[in-house]
């Protein structure tokens, strides 16, 4: 299996050399030179088996000699042991063909879990074998970080930098990733939004003698094996409803677009998804490209549902890239046009592919704490903000089709807002009971990428015996 960048230039890799790049050198994102059709006798077989073993067939064709099928099962295991839920991803039904998807039993409550404690399983299996070190820089507007930093804390061979805007995140979020005194771990509150974060990660990437010195990877979803670990439960839940034998939709809350383009990866490898509905919150640049065709940068609204809070969506790229049938060019060109003006036009060819995978839509702000509160009173199920999100765009788009909606984090992680829409606070995992007491370790930085590469190579050089 042979990846590919977005914009044409960069080398073509395999999956173990993709997983461990990150970012592709041209400044794009690695996606799979094809992707693989799974049979319908195949995904039919996939009902009632263990998650884990769902992910084993369905990540096995893109993961290619890069892992031998008895060690990938065995990372699979060990990623997914220490979930508190027998079935990983568990549905619930929430009306008449409305169900969620439970994302949020992982490590860390949200649905990073996935993806991340599989990467950290693959990346110290490769490393062992090398005896390399890398250096992780991750940008976070929320989840990612304590996700990230949950799967490689207390490793000898990898450095943990996770970015996150300061102020911008809950304080569970925050906490999540600043309480933990592993050495290799540094949390570094940016000043600004996450799109700062995200863009200083990207300079980074690109400022190839520093990234070569650190010997820089990402986790971000840019990271192709993240989306990758994501695509499982598509295929878990949608069997579980009955597919191969009948179309499902998808609703996700998104806001750098890795979820959902997951989605879209396994509608491509063959499972019947009907449609992929965006959900954005009042920072709906998703939204409003889908709808007019423009894609135009605006200012970031803070919102109670923070991981949402972006503009510069990376992941988007991946599927403008489909979209404009694999044109590189053309892809690069829009890419430039959004960094010197800050928008760009999607081409009607391109527009049209894109609705007929996907639809979106949007909530404000008054609509996301009454999503909350109604769906307590009518169901019993207490949202997080992001799942309620996507729970009041699925109502939406609900017909005949079942509809799925990700939800994708515990509503303890965002507490405020959660007690502010039903007067409940809702407490934290045991193993969690004192986050609130445990001593924070955190690094204020301003939005200055030249500080920010000399703080990463001092820790590195310490952390060496430099």
């Amino acid at each position: 299996m042979n990846y590919i960048s977005t914009r044409g230039t960069a080398p073509v890799l395999d999956f173990g050399q993709t997983m461990l790049t990150g970012l592709a050198r041209d400044g794009g994102l690695y996606v799979p030179a094809e992707v693989p059709r799974m049979p319908q006798a195949e995904i039919a077989a996939l009902a009632g088996l263990p998650y884990e073993e769902v992910a084993f067939r369905v990540m096995r064709p893109f993961v290619g000699d890069s892992f031998g099928d008895a060690e990938f099962r065995r990372l699979i295991d060990k990623a997914y042991a220490g979930f508190d839920h027998a079935a990983r991803a568990p549905l619930k039904q929430l009306a008449p063909g409305h169900f969620l998807l439970e994302l949020f039993h992982g490590p860390t409550l949200a649905f990073k879990d996935f993806a991340m404690q599989l990467i950290g399983q693959l990346f110290q299996a490769a490393l062992a074998r090398t005896g390399e070190r890398v250096t992780i820089v991750g940008a976070t507007s929320g989840d990612t970080g304590s996700a990230a930093i949950e799967a490689f804390r207390g490793l000898s061979n990898v450095d943990v930098f996770i970015l996150f805007p300061q102020g911008r995140v809950s304080d569970v979020q925050r906490r999540q990733m600043t309480t933990p005194a592993d050495a290799n771990v540094h949390a570094i509150a940016v000043e600004g939004d996450f799109d700062t974060c995200q863009r200083l990660l990207k300079e980074m990437f690109n400022d190839f003698a520093f990234r070569d010195r650190v010997r820089l990877a990402g986790v971000n979803s840019i990271n192709w094996a993240r989306v990758l670990a994501q695509v499982v439960y598509y295929f878990s839940a949608a069997v579980a409803l009955g597919a191969p034998h009948r179309a499902v939709s998808f609703t996700v809350p998104t806001g750098n677009f890795g979820d959902i383009f997951a989605g879209s990866i396994a509608r491509a490898m063959g499972l019947p998804i009907e449609r992929l509905v965006i959900a954005t919150n009042q920072n709906d640049i998703l939204h409003r490209c889908l709808s007019s065709g423009e894609y135009r940068t605006e200012a970031v609204m803070p919102s109670i549902s923070p991981s949402m809070d972006i503009q510069v969506s990376s992941n988007f790229e991946r599927a403008l890239f489909h979209a404009y049938d694999g044109d590189a060019g053309a892809v690069s060109q829009l890419m430039e046009e959004l960094r010197v003006a800050g928008r760009f036009t999607v081409s009607q060819g391109a527009l049209e592919g894109l609705r007929e995978i996907y639809a979106s839509g949007r909530v404000s702000e008054g609509q996301t704490g009454d999503t909350i509160t109604r769906t307590l009173a009518q169901t019993g199920e207490l949202l997080c903000p992001h799942s309620a999100v996507g729970v009041a765009v699925a109502e939406q788009h609900l017909g005949t089709t079942p509809m799925i909606t990700l939800a994708t984090a515990h509503p303890a992680k965002f507490p405020d807002a959660v007690q502010a829409a039903t007067g409940i606070r809702p407490a934290l995992p045991p193993r969690m009971a004192d986050l609130f007491d445990r001593p924070e370790r955190m690094t204020p930085m301003p939005d200055d990428r030249q500080a920010l590469q000399a703080l990463i190579l001092e820790r590195t050089a310490e952390r060496m015996g430099a």
